[in-house]
């Protein structure tokens, strides 16, 4: 019981510490007003008059000081960076015929690699602490034996996927295809010429005009470097529109070699994509579902570790792969750290702020052996979209950042759904928060990603109105069988 009362009371000194230092102005300010009042009342009606008349306004200077204010508030308008509004989204979702359930994936394995016992027996080791459901999907030129890797294939999986979400998109906002005025597509492996997104304005005949970007090698982060492209375009071009189409495309990046560290991505990464609209026209302001708050980019490509931790070469047989270095989580764990070094004063409140400084003051000058402090980012915001790049992962930034297990739900249960979906991943555990109803007005949003090169990115969204639970998605049909329950371990 003494216990309980000292963690309860710790609990309520928290809780005050951090209305105090949060509302320091108001209650500075209340005070003060309320002696100004008391003061005033004080006075008789004649004493109130007197005060008055004695004021002598010059209409000279009325008119300057009116002119001299509208001026400043004109100043403010123009130079205010237009606000930038996430209308709605569309997530991919693969059919039944694209399933890779562990048996049939292991099958496969063991007939591709029937002269390397070893290699099939790491992937079933990696498989079995995965975080991976038997729901999630590949390609139809992968459930070949041998697969079937054509350029001809990988096509006809982007136009798959690509076009089943702008579809998606155009039916739920209305949009036209000729309405779009900027198309920014991202896919970090598959980079065909013409270009993904020359393929998205050739099948939807778009305008002459749309102005057109395709981003390639920026790996699973690139979806946020899209956005931050989308908002800097937005910016320029007033009463505008941009679509962003996050999607990696599996097909010739299926690794048929032996080295381990490039079987690795064979047992992580599934097919998935994504489509956003966005808008800076305050007629969208009432029907859109999100309004961006910061993009915040961490780029560690400067230091050779982090460059080659996750690289794209070919093994000694001459096999290309992706190959994921032992030091991934560490250079992970650095990248975060810059980033959330830049993102917590934009987003943190005053009294997480003051405690970070005070630590930081501590360490350099009384003693450097001081634990640093972590600020409670839960105190920032409702919501976190971290990237489902693998269960190390998910498992790194929830102890680091101090996260419940509701906290990383959304992130946990979309890699058990459908795999690490690169890019896209953000939106279909956005969806998952939509689709169990937990999205209020005024909801603050984290989605974190990250990359190869090595890249950390940040963005930070508020929820514009209360969202219904949508009838339709990614999760429409297995929303209600989650969470699930996800072992250490699955023996296979």
């Amino acid at each position: 019981m003494p216990d309980l009362f000292s963690s309860v009371k710790i609990k309520y000194v928290k809780l005050g510490y951090q209305y105090l230092v949060n509302h320091i102005l108001t209650l500075t300010l209340i005070p003060i007003m309320a002696g100004s009042v008391i003061e005033v009342l004080r006075l008789g009606p004649e004493e109130i008059v007197n005060l008055w008349t004695s004021l002598h306004f010059d209409f000279v200077q009325i008119l300057c000081s009116s002119f001299f204010i509208i001026f400043l508030a004109t100043v403010y308008f123009m130079s205010k960076p237009r606000s930038i509004y996430l209308v709605d989204y569309a997530c991919y979702k693969p059919p039944v015929t694209c399933r890779v359930p562990f048996a049939t994936f292991m099958e496969h394995s063991r007939l591709i690699l029937s002269n390397n016992p070893k290699s099939v027996e790491f992937q079933i080791r990696i498989l079995e602490r995965s975080g991976l459901g038997e729901e999630t999907c590949l390609p139809p030129a992968i459930h070949y034996i041998p697969p079937n890797p054509t350029m001809e294939a990988a096509k006809g999986e982007a136009e798959l996927v690509i076009f089943s979400a702008m579809d998606s998109l155009f039916k739920k906002t209305g949009l036209k295809p000729k309405d779009i005025d900027i198309l920014i597509v991202n896919c970090s492996l598959f980079s065909p010429t013409p270009s993904l997104s020359a393929m998205v304005i050739n099948k939807y005949k778009m305008r002459s005009n749309i102005k057109s970007f395709n981003l390639s090698g920026m790996g699973c982060s690139a979806g946020l470097i899209s956005i931050d492209l989308a908002r800097d375009h937005l910016q320029l071009h007033p009463s505008s529109n941009a679509v962003v189409v996050s999607t990696e495309i599996i097909t010739p990046n299926y690794y048929q070699g032996k080295e381990r560290a490039m079987l690795l991505p064979n047992c992580l990464f599934r097919m998935g994509g994504a489509a956003i609209l966005f808008s800076n026209r305050r007629s969208d302001r009432w029907r859109a579902k999100y309004k961006l708050m910061h993009v915040v980019r961490t780029h560690k490509g400067s230091a050779d570790k982090a460059y080659r931790c996750v690289f794209e070469e070919e093994d000694k047989e001459g096999n290309v792969g992706i190959s994921l270095s032992k030091d991934l989580m560490a250079i992970a764990g650095e990248a975060l750290k810059s980033n959330i070094t830049t993102i917590g004063p934009l987003v943190l409140p005053a009294s997480e702020q003051l405690l970070f400084l005070i630590t930081l003051i501590g360490r350099k000058i009384f003693n450097p052996k001081w634990k640093p402090y972590i600020p409670d980012f839960k105190q920032a915001f409702e919501h976190f979209c971290i990237h489902a790049g693998g269960r190390a992962v998910i498992d790194e930034l929830q102890k680091n950042l101090q996260l419940s297990a509701e906290h990383v739900e959304a992130s946990r249960m979309t890699l058990h759904r459908f795999g690490n979906t690169s890019s896209s991943s953000l939106w279909y555990e956005l969806s998952y928060i939509e689709s169990k109803g937990r999205m209020k007005r005024g909801d603050r949003v984290w989605q974190i990603a990250f990359g190869s090169g090595f890249k950390c990115n940040s963005a930070v969204w508020k929820c514009n109105r209360t969202i219904k639970t949508p009838t339709d998605g990614p999760w429409a049909d297995c929303i209600d069988r989650y969470p699930v329950h996800i072992p250490e371990v699955v023996k296979l």
